[in-house]
């Protein structure tokens, strides 16, 4: 099954209603970090906004946030937090053209065809569901994005608990299918646990055995990484030889460590404020392609709401894809339930999961 990237549909801004459309509206921020009354909140679904007579295009764009045209005549999308005094802000709450600002819902969806009933069992994913064609359209999607995307992965702790996952994350930054790993305190702590004691949170990461003073290792092991100013500095430092923290760093992946209230220490390079945290998450999720949420409901809702539906590519626009996988029917569908409508989800533990994908791509 050889991948195609799905074609995307322009409009066509020539027709009615849209060559009649006004410009956009724009109101200027009075007030640091609060934008004028009746904002345009934008979406996941690609956005263009009339400024001048010309319909532009949202390059990177965001859910929950709002557009503002800066002085050279371009488009951004800030955060609330992000916006300044004089700040232009496009205001107007219908998407349909009628205010100069029109949300393409439809620019990457294919026609029914004929085969197809409006009506049809089993269209929601479940352990039910057959997952078979899912992994072999991520299999030859990973191959495709290798070379011409930017692949994102949001990790949660439990890959680091598992020999055999670990080792297949570690194989798979090594061949290139990782540009950026989004993950918090714990997903670090215990890989690296794993490589100083052989455990997470105290069990053996092979055979599950609860070691002797176990419940120590990973408080140790951060213990002993605070002593240094980074973890390159501590991987270094103690020799650490195997891992994803030591993955990432030998190959120039970057490692975005959010944390959170419940962390202990936390780890050297981790972000103890949120917003701080959200901004490096932004950096690389503007930038991605496919993203794909392991065993982490609270990281994947976070990057979901944070990746729109698109991407802006030389000029060509390409739907970005969305992968939730977890054991749980509840996590993966949550994403979803959340805004990002064009979430794939898969139900199965994310050891096998992959285990699976390193043997195939």
């Amino acid at each position: 099954m050889k991948f195609r990237l799905p074609e995307y549909q322009k409009p066509d801004f020539t027709k009615e209603p849209f060559k009649s459309s006004p410009d956009a509206k724009l109101e200027t921020v009075t007030h640091p970090g609060t934008a004028p009354d009746n904002y345009h909140a934008t979406s996941i679904f690609p956005e263009y906004v009339k400024i001048k007579g010309q319909w532009k295009l949202l390059k990177e764009s965001r859910m929950d946030c709002v557009i503002v045209l800066e002085d050279d005549n371009t488009l951004s999308v800030k955060e609330f937090r992000n916006l300044k005094m004089g700040d232009r802000v496009v205001v107007g709450r219908t998407d349909d053209g009628s205010e100069g600002i029109y949300v393409h819902a439809a620019g990457f969806k294919q026609d029914l065809t004929s085969s197809q009933d409006a009506f049809a069992f089993r269209t929601g994913r479940s352990r039910e569901t057959a997952f078979s064609m899912d992994y072999d359209r991520l299999y030859e999607l990973l191959k495709y994005e290798k070379e011409h995307g930017y692949i994102v992965w949001v990790l949660g702790p439990a890959l680091s608990f598992d020999h055999d996952s670990r080792n297949a994350m570690v194989s798979l930054i090594e061949k290139g299918y990782v540009h950026a790993i989004l993950a918090g305190n714990a997903l670090a702590t215990h890989d690296l646990e794993a490589d100083l004691f052989g455990t997470a949170l105290g069990q053996d990461i092979y055979h599950q055995t609860p070691m002797n003073k176990g419940h120590y290792h990973h408080i140790d092991t951060i213990n002993k990484a605070r002593r240094y100013s980074s973890l390159k500095e501590f991987v270094e430092k103690e020799n650490i030889k195997t891992g994803i923290v030591k993955a990432c760093i030998d190959n120039n992946v970057p490692l975005v460590l959010a944390g959170s209230i419940r962390d202990d220490g936390p780890l050297p390079d981790v972000y103890s404020d949120v917003y701080e945290a959200q901004d490096a998450m932004r950096m690389h999720t503007r930038k991605a392609t496919t993203l794909i949420g392991l065993a982490t409901q609270l990281h994947t809702i976070a990057a979901g709401n944070m990746t729109p539906s698109y991407h802006v590519q030389g000029g060509t626009v390409r739907p970005v894809f969305i992968y939730t996988v977890d054991i749980s029917e509840f996590v993966v569908n949550k994403l979803k339930d959340r805004g990002s409508l064009s979430v794939t989800s898969i139900v199965t533990n994310i050891q096998d999961f992959l285990v699976q994908v390193n043997r195939n791509v």
